[in-house]
């Protein structure tokens, strides 16, 4: 069976047993902060399991795209393990339990008109107190005892051992099958059914409290049971992961096999790249923090791989329209942004290109230190901060490393790993299911009825307070931030890109000024501070939102759209919106583009803008089922979730959107349009700054008076005359800067000279150690160029103080850089004198310092080193 007739067969069966069938979610959550990627089947569920919010059915099932970098170190190493994997799963929310998840994934498994697999070659676990599920599997299914494993909390419990060890919060025993193929292969696990029926509060014992209803999640790994069915012993050698690997092999000109040398390395390119397209399709480009490290992380790896094999330039990007043509069937969507992924992945390779000497110049000294210190290993801590901070994997260290006669310190290593995971905290988990407050709240008081397409001010109820993460009956001190809830409410909450409302809430009692507007699932969350008497709850209020604040906020967000418009005609269909921030006639919009918008690019787009502006056309509004939307040919966000129910924005015939936000009714209220800024923000992403309405004038007004103050600062009462002055200005300014290089030079000729007559002689060369006033840094790599130039063997050390800070610039003649002596060494020692650092090449290197008093003391410890390194090169 293929894997994607795997993949339809399973979610075929479960809408057999009336199963929703429910798309995949986003692999990057947006409203969920314990997990960056979503890592398993059960996340896009948390509400229903919780019990929060309206239950619109009560069996699902689902083909999950996931991500997880907990057993990175595996991938490509092990027949199994993943980054980017799919899991099938079915779910339950108060309905089925263990009886019908335990038939139903037997039968599914055995039944000859669905897997057929061979009764004889399952097997299954359970947890050691569960006879529920121990009984079903022996006396209803027939399982012989002898192939029912009883496992600890450790191995069969969901949170692994949650009932000693917490935390605290929905939790439940599983149960898990595996196949064992036949000839004595290793045995795969290929199914886990998870019962939560428990709620863990506090330690034990009697800490899990039944749930008042039970819930499924089961998941079986889509690539795993591929694996069994095609017979192969590793996901790698399925029909939609071999041919990527081949594929690598092709690029690298490596010829693909299992066992070969380059298997395991090109199994792990595989993997990244599928991980990153995947990623970067739903809008996460490579940086330095959170989603976006993790990209970057697997990116550098899968490049550093194929480095390792002999391959010195990009690659990585050429594997992804393999991987768009591999995934199509299920995943068409990846298509619209195979040349966005291409060109993000590819700017990430060269960038990386230009690191790794750096890395390779960190390698090398960490060597030289071992060596001269007669020990075998390289220090663990070095060199996880070569994997972290410069992106070097561990086996590649390790192979340089090996190269050199050395071994690595892993017990250091694994601590310094550690210990980053522990300081950077939030990382690739699952997530505990534990209501808070908020969801408590909703709970018991349902959604927030929204208000906010209806108007600006409304009446409401207090139905919830919370402060200090604790839910409240009052706010009584004036100031304190305190978090309201209302039974219905006009506040936009923060959301799409779209900043939450601020506004006031009054009541016959107090009054509380409103700051931000939040969402939590069904809540609209009001945050703000008391200013004067005192909120109960169930008071009544009157919720009016800042309407002059609204309308700014409603002409930038339909401003976004027209944007968006724009750009696709300027630039092409591919400049899709990867991330916006709408506010007060002010807009961020961040976009899909592989290079700069040139100014006259520019100037189009804000043409179309403002032209739709002008023609005024109407806004409209509608909801409909989302395949209707699409059908429609409403634009969609990728890596957006979007429920079943959609809001299209429609803006004449030339702009349909899928959007919550405020909006306005006639595109001619925008006003105007100016944009403000373009820049990159991050690999493949361009951002593109404006402003509208009222702020677009300000800008305007304020662009004119900066011209004025110019114009008279120059004496210029005409603005057409200003570029013709400032052109002559310029020509001036050129004239007077070369006489002053020629004066420049001259002083420097004649202080070289000095320099030279007073240098002090060591060995066979000559050691220049000054002090220089007046001076820039400019100035100061001038006398270092003419003093190599006028002497024959030299090593030269000048320091300055230039606005109160300590310059230091070092400069070795060539002959003696050969003979060992290095700019770089005699600099790094000098600067730790001055408080400060720096480092450059072997005949070139810079530093700065904070004390300026202690640069003769610097000096003199420059020629100590210069004069230690010419006599070592000299024996």
């Amino acid at each position: 069976m293929k894997t994607n007739e795997l993949r339809e067969a399973y979610l075929k069966y479960f809408e057999s047993k009336n199963c929703v069938r429910r798309p995949s979610d986003v692999l990057v959550p947006q409203d969920d902060p314990t997990v960056l990627f979503t890592p398993a089947g059960m996340n896009q569920f948390k509400n229903q399991f919780l019990g929060i919010g309206p239950l619109d059915y009560t069996r699902a099932t689902t083909c999950q795209k996931c991500l997880r970098t907990g057993d990175i170190g595996n991938v490509g190493v092990t027949a199994y393990h993943h980054t980017f994997f799919e899991m099938l799963g079915n779910f339950s929310f108060g309905d089925y339990f263990k009886r019908e998840a335990i038939h139903w994934a037997w039968e599914f498994l055995t039944d000859s008109n669905w897997l057929g697999l061979k009764p004889e070659r399952l097997t299954v676990t359970v947890y050691l107190d569960d006879e529920e599920a121990a009984g079903i599997w022996h006396k209803e299914v027939g399982l012989p005892l002898d192939r029912i494993t009883r496992e600890d909390e450790r191995e069969n419990f969901w949170p692994a051992e949650a009932p000693s060890q917490g935390p605290d919060g929905v939790c439940g025993p599983c149960s898990e099958i595996y196949y064992h193929p036949p000839g004595g292969g290793k045995e795969v696990e290929i199914w886990n059914l998870v019962f939560t029926q428990f709620n863990r509060v506090g330690d034990p014992p009697d800490n899990l409290r039944p749930l008042p209803k039970k819930n499924i999640d089961t998941g079986m790994g889509l690539e795993r049971t591929a694996a069994v069915l095609q017979g192969v012993e590793s996901n790698y050698e399925i029909d939609i992961l071999r041919p990527l690997c081949e594929n690598v092999g092709e690029i690298l000109e490596t010829p693909y096999q299992f066992d070969g040398k380059a298997g395991r390395a090109i199994r792990r390119i595989t993997d990244h790249a599928r991980a990153c397209t995947f990623a970067i399709h739903e809008g996460v480009s490579p940086g330095s923090k959170e989603e976006s490290y993790i990209i970057r992380l697997l990116l550098r790896r899968a490049f550093l791989e194929g480095y390792l094999l002999g391959q010195k330039q990009p690659f990585v990007y050429q594997v992804v329209p393999a991987i768009v043509d591999m995934m199509a069937q299920p995943y068409p969507e990846l298509k619209k942004t195979l040349a966005n992924v291409q060109d993000t992945i590819r700017a990430e390779e060269e960038n990386f290109l230009g690191t790794i000497e750096r890395g390779l110049g960190k390698f090398e000294k960490l060597v030289e230190v071992a060596k001269s210190s007669n020990r075998k290993s390289l220090p663990g801590k070095e060199v996880f901060d070569l994997h972290q901070t410069d992106g070097f994997i561990l086996d590649l260290t390790s192979s340089l490393a090996a190269d050199q006669g050395l071994s690595i310190d892993m017990e250091g290593f694994r601590a310094a790993e550690t210990k980053h995971k522990t300081d950077s905290g939030k990382g690739i988990s699952w997530g505990v299911m534990a209501a808070g407050p908020l969801d408590e709240l909703q709970k018991s008081q349902g959604e927030t009825k929204f208000l906010a397409y209806e108007g600006v001010t409304s009446e409401a109820v207090v139905v919830g307070l919370i402060q200090n993460g604790e839910t409240v009956e009052s706010v009584s001190h004036v100031d304190l931030p305190v978090d309201v809830i209302l039974n219905q409410s006009p506040f936009y909450a923060e959301s799409g890109g779209q900043v939450g409302d601020v506004g006031v809430l009054r009541s016959e009692r107090g009054e509380i000024e409103i700051l931000d507007t939040q969402k939590h699932a069904g809540l609209i969350v009001h945050r703000g501070r008391l200013t004067s008497g005192e909120v109960h709850l169930n008071d009544s209020v009157t919720a009016e939102v800042d309407a002059v604040k609204r309308a700014g906020i409603r002409r930038a967000h339909s401003a976004t759209h027209l944007l968006h418009h724009a750009l696709h005609q300027v630039l092409g269909d591919h400049a899709t919106q990867r991330g916006s921030k709408v506010e007060d006639d002010h807009l961020r919009f961040d976009f899909s583009h592989g290079a700069a918008v040139s100014p006259d690019e520019l100037l189009k787009i804000e043409d179309i803008v403002n032209e739709r502006i002008s023609e005024g056309v109407p806004v409209s509004t509608n909801f409909m089922d989302l395949k209707d939307a699409k059908k429609l040919g409403a634009m969609a966000l990728f890596g957006e979730k979007y429920p079943d129910r959609v809001r299209v924005v429609q803006m004449g015939d030339f702009s349909r959107e899928l959007c919550g936000g405020t909006h306005l009714d006639n595109t001619g209220q925008v006003g105007l349009c100016r944009i403000e800024s373009e820049e990159n923000v991050a690999a493949g992403v361009r951002r593109i700054v404006a402003s509208t309405g009222k702020k677009a004038i300000q800008r305007i007004r304020n662009q004119e008076g900066l011209l004025k103050e110019v114009a008279t600062q120059l004496k210029t009462p005409q603005f057409q005359e200003l570029p013709r002055k400032v052109s002559q200005l310029q020509d001036e300014l050129k004239t007077l800067k070369q006489q002053l290089d020629q004066y420049t030079k001259a002083s420097v000729a004649g202080s070289v000279d000095d320099m030279l007559k007073n240098a002090e002689q060591v060995g066979e060369a000559r050691v220049i150690c000054e002090t220089l006033q007046g001076v820039d840094r400019e100035t100061l790599r001038e006398y270092a160029d003419q003093l190599r130039k006028q002497s024959g063997s030299v090593a030269i050390l000048l320091g300055a103080d230039i606005d109160g800070k300590v310059a230091l610039l070092a400069a070795v003649s060539k002959d003696l850089v050969k003979k060992g002596v290095k700019a770089g060494d005699c600099i790094r020692e000098a600067a730790k004198v001055v408080g400060g650092g720096g480092g450059g090449r072997p005949d070139l290197a810079e530093a700065g310092g904070k004390d300026t008093t202690k640069i003769a003391d610097a000096l003199e410890r420059g020629k100590a080193v210069y004069s230690e390194m010419i006599a070592k090169g000299a024996s």
